[in-house]
């Protein structure tokens, strides 16, 4: 169905490509229903070749489904990575900013293959998103041979997203929230995320289908490996979004989550084992939730936010998904 899908996914790609145009139109439908803050004034332009400077770019499921068309592409400056942003920057200034997202892929992987469709739509409701490794090319299918990513390059990210900001010549100059800046990644990216969790930059943590090994002899190697101490050294708001009993990496990320205690902490699962839903059409559910995350966190927004907050939150009372929040996310203003 997809270049870039491993063999992890067929089983639930054969399925879902029988259910594709109703999975497609129920995704949108939430989409749209969940961060209504993000589509004020929703265009209906046409995909265009973006106005930013790369070194190739493509266009993927039409920009996305948000407001701001998205491109995935490579940048001359930053090299090892690959960018998803809106097409038309132009859009966005000092008034108008682009909150961030730095993310880590699965199995280390160094390209964002796996989670492309996913990044490129939260992309189109207005975020700046840098992920680790080599752009996904539909002529050139990713080499699983090639060398692994690192925690270092989520850091790099960081920096990069600061300096173009600063950046006279930059396309991106005085365009981004460099205070909100989100680190988030799936699987060894979430344990890359969470290696990088102090950095005083971060203003929110998301950590997908992962969590911190209780036991670290059954950890692929290669993998950052971090104690469960490493837990205590977040200073911003955290997620975890994992896949339910069934994803191998649940016991971890729920026996990070109830460790939490310090700062406001909220875990959701959905049934669907550690593949999630990242290769389903526009991301799938997990694009729906991680975005309403990001615009009530980066962008305050309102109806964003219901889906998390209140007794019982929105997102409990969506198919499928159950939640669970720390005493200080129930405390807090949060909720």
């Amino acid at each position: 169905m997809y270049n870039f899908v491993t063999e992890n996914y067929k089983t639930l790609l054969i399925i879902n490509i029988f259910m594709k145009h109703i999975a497609l139109f129920a995704v949108v439908a939430a989409i749209a229903a969940t961060t209504a803050c993000s589509t004020k004034n929703k265009t209906t332009d046409e995909p265009q070749k973006p106005k930013v400077t790369a070194t190739d770019f493509r266009i993927v499921e039409e920009g996305g489904t948000g407001q701001y068309k998205a491109v995935m592409q490579e940048e001359p400056s930053l090299p090892m990575h690959t960018v998803f942003c809106p097409q038309d920057l132009e859009k966005f200034n000092a008034e108008k900013l682009l909150p961030v997202v730095v993310w880590g892929n699965g199995a280390c992987y160094n390209s964002p293959f796996e989670h492309y469709l996913f990044l490129n739509e939260v992309a189109s409701h207005g975020y700046l998103v840098v992920a680790t490794g080599y752009m996904p090319k539909e002529e050139e299918p990713y080499n699983f041979d090639t060398i692994r990513s690192t925690s270092a390059q989520q850091i790099e990210s960081i920096d990069w997203v600061i300096a173009q900001n600063a950046d006279k010549n930059s396309p991106y100059y005085n365009k981004v929230d460099t205070k909100h800046i989100v680190a988030a990644g799936m699987s060894c990216g979430g344990l890359q995320t969470l290696d990088n969790s102090a950095d005083p930059r971060l203003s929110g943590i998301m950590i997908f289908n992962s969590g911190l090994f209780i036991d670290s002899s059954i950890a692929m190697p290669g993998m950052p490996m971090p104690k469960k101490e490493k837990l205590n050294e977040i200073k911003v708001p955290v997620l975890y979004m994992l896949g339910g009993k069934e994803d191998i990496a649940y016991e971890n990320g729920m026996d990070d989550f109830h460790r939490i205690k310090h700062v406001p902490a909220f875990a959701c699962n959905y049934p669907v084992g550690h593949g999630g839903t990242y290769a389903q059409p526009h991301g799938g559910e997990f694009a729906v939730v991680a975005t309403a995350w990001l615009d009530w966190q980066t962008k305050g927004c309102k109806k964003a936010a219901e889906m998390f907050v209140g007794e019982p939150c929105g997102l409990s009372q969506r198919e499928g998904w159950t939640t669970e929040k720390n005493e200080l996310f129930q405390q807090s203003n949060m909720n």
